[in-house]
């Protein structure tokens, strides 16, 4: 018994030498740390342009993940913010022919399985049971998912030409890199499984498994796979995407933005336009039942300039090349009413505001509410500030503050 108690104790060793530890070093590439007794660093590489500070670790968020600090909402992803990037597990899956699918999994409706697969847990996904808005899959003894529909066309060239300078929005040329058919969304109920579960599940490639390999490398070829991806192997059973910067609640967080049911909108985000999601409820209050989706502001005519600390908006990207910092709602340990599924409300300061000298980087939902309010943003055709009816998927992936 002894003999076999220290062999397991071996064993145990080995192992634990063997397998990564769940820390944030392990997961999160942050850069380089402050002093020791510093409550701020400089920001990473991928955001530095647009944040300069950060909160520095330890932070209270270790603590409790609703406090002050940084918090891996996506935990099945690997981060690395120097780069803006996130490495996830690339599943493997087929159409009824056979064709061959890669997709992602970010976001499930049951707890349980969104604890279990390290994805962030979405119950208002629930309602996307509507018309086109969620297919089926089955999932076989292999793991493999077989989707009963659904199919994208990744050989589009991405572009985006701006306006004339005086007005770059909207721009006058736009292509999605990626174009769903009219069935394909990246929600999935899956009916082989005991308890009702809808999965956020995007696709970023339909090559076969040799020709993903081949990149395996390094070299990715952008008529193959979602124009988000940086790096995939399915050898290794990875993929990763770049991320884009955000902010809820003042507090800056990542995210992946890969669907729109808008070209113009999925051109913008370099994301797959996906048809169907137009049958995603989208005009209801936040909390309502019914409603499937979150709200996000886009501000369209923000101030301008790389140097410019309250740069924001789609003319800013437009002319200065850097995101739009768009203005998220609710997300996990903030609110309970996330969904990666976002209602678009466009956001566009009036010539009072901007003769007045009012405008500025707002970082809250809040923020713009009182702005509408005081008539200060309409919507794009001039009208009360409200959700138009296009659609976004931007799963969550990290808190930075």
């Amino acid at each position: 018994m002894r003999k076999f108690r220290n062999a397991m104790m071996a064993a145990g060793a080995v192992l634990a030498l063997a397998l990564p530890s769940v820390g944030h070093a392990d997961v999160v590439v942050r850069g380089e740390e402050g002093k020791p007794l510093d409550e701020i660093r400089k920001a990473p590489g991928s955001i530095y342009p647009d944040l300069k500070t950060i909160v520095a670790q330890p932070s209270p968020s270790e603590v409790k993940p609703e406090f002050l600090g940084p918090v891996v909402l996506l935990k099945s992803a690997h981060i690395d913010l120097e780069k803006g990037t996130a490495t996830l597990p690339l599943r493997k899956g087929k159409l009824k022919d056979g064709t061959p699918v890669w997709f992602i999994i970010t976001d499930t409706t049951d707890e349980n399985l969104s604890n279990l697969h390290g994805v962030n847990y979405a119950p208002k996904m629930a309602y996307a049971l509507t018309g086109k808005a969620t297919r089926r899959a089955t999932i076989g003894k292999d793991g493999v998912f077989t989707f009963d529909t659904g199919s994208v066309d990744f050989k589009p060239v991405l572009g985006v030409t701006p306006g004339p300078a005086s007005a770059p929005f909207p721009p006058t040329k736009f292509q999605p890199g990626s174009v769903g058919d009219a069935t394909y969304t990246p929600m999935v109920y899956v009916e082989n499984s005991s308890k009702s579960v809808i999965l956020n599940a995007p696709v970023v490639s339909q090559a076969t498994e040799a020709e993903l390999n081949a990149m395996c490398g390094g070299a990715v070829d952008k008529s193959k796979v979602h124009d988000k991806v940086v790096a995939i192997c399915p050898r290794d059973e990875t993929v990763t995407l770049s991320l884009t910067l955000g902010f809820t609640f003042d507090k800056p967080i990542q995210y992946l933005s890969t669907e729109a049911n808008n070209p113009l909108v999925a051109a913008l985000e370099n994301a797959t336009f996906a048809p169907a999601l137009e049958d995603l409820p989208f005009a209801l209050e936040d909390a309502s039942p019914g409603e499937s989706a979150e709200r996000i502001v886009v501000v369209v005519n923000g101030p301008t300039g790389l140097d410019n600390p309250h740069r924001q908006g789609l003319v800013s990207a437009l002319t200065d090349g850097r995101g739009p910092l768009n203005i998220l709602g609710g997300i996990p340990t903030i609110n309970l009413d996330y969904s990666p599924m976002w209602r678009v409300f466009p956001a566009v300061w009036t010539d009072e505001a901007i003769k007045k000298g009012y405008r500025y980087r707002m970082t809250s939902a809040l923020q713009t509410a009182e702005m509408a309010t005081r008539g200060y943003i309409k919507s794009l055709d001039g009208g009360d500030f409200r959700a138009v009816g296009f659609v976004v998927n931007c799963p969550v992936v990290y808190r930075i503050n």
